[in-house]
């Protein structure tokens, strides 16, 4: 089964909580660096992944470009921006969605750098739409407004341009079976999208793709740009998940005491993936 996640970025004049302008500006003004913590989410409970980075107790350097006190946590965040919250309501309703009585913006606690604050400010704005397909109805579960994350430069250098640009982020049930079915569900999904107003340039929309299989797991393909690619890359996990499968039968008759890293093996090899 595969479903699908869409980040879009709103074609706004101004950010979801500030003044300043969307637009990608490489004028770098000046660098702050930053340590981030882990803090409480909505359920008043700290993540323990978040615990986990913040352990390593890292230095983020982010690079000043368009952007102002708002998107350096130094001043609260302004009224939610109006015009970006009109185009999600039209994206929720063009996909016919529920919207939600009250739209509340939440924390989702992220420690990766990605965000000065050290959370994404977040909005359920509608639940349970649909979209139409040559298979049938594939349900939206649900149609969310957040802020966008910094530009990642290196493992620790954010630029904050990007950082607070309103994006619609979308979630589709697993209602795909075949590669050509995913591919048309994004590209259903896309013409909603484009009757919007909605950026254009390369990476103002991104895609997530879940597949799983019978016997298999779910797993998550990330930042996938294009619908050539969406098909190829379904095409490619499912028949990953089941050589592992058609593996299982002999590795059940073997005799493994214990686990052993064997990522010296190939340490020259196309294959190897070296530590940060």
């Amino acid at each position: 089964m595969i479903g699908l996640e869409l980040h879009v970025q709103l074609d706004t004049r101004e950010k979801l909580f500030c003044s300043c302008p969307t637009t990608m500006d490489g004028n770098v003004l000046g660098t702050v660096s930053r340590y981030l913590r882990a803090s409480p989410g909505e359920t008043g409970e700290v993540d323990k992944a978040a615990i986990y980075e913040s352990k390593k107790a890292r230095k983020f350097t982010y690079q000043i470009s368009n952007s102002c006190l708002v998107e350096l946590d130094e001043e609260p965040p302004h009224e939610p921006n109006k015009d970006a919250l009109r185009i999600a309501l039209q994206i929720a309703k063009l996909l016919h969605c529920k919207i939600q009585p009250e739209i509340y913006f939440m924390r989702k606690i992220v420690v990766d750098g990605s965000n000065t604050t050290g959370f994404q400010r977040t909005a359920l704005v509608a639940r349970n739409g649909y979209v139409k397909t040559s298979w049938g109805k594939v349900k939206i579960e649900t149609v969310m407004l957040e802020e966008d994350a910094c530009s990642k430069v290196d493992d620790t250098t954010f630029n904050l341009s990007r950082l607070g640009i309103p994006l619609v982020e979308l979630t589709t049930e697993p209602g795909a079976e075949t590669p050509e079915q995913a591919r048309e569900l994004a590209e259903r999904i896309g013409y909603v999208i484009r009757s919007v107003r909605t950026k254009r340039q390369l990476g103002s929309i991104r895609q997530d793709v879940n597949v799983s299989i019978p016997g298999g797991a779910r797993v998550e393909i990330k930042g996938v740009q294009s619908l050539t690619a969406v098909e190829k890359c379904v095409e490619l996990e499912q028949e990953r998940q089941l050589n592992l499968l058609s593996l299982r039968p002999r590795i059940a008759t073997l005799k493994i005491s214990s686990i052993k890293d064997v990522s010296t093996a190939f340490v020259n090899t196309s294959s190897f993936l070296k530590p940060p």
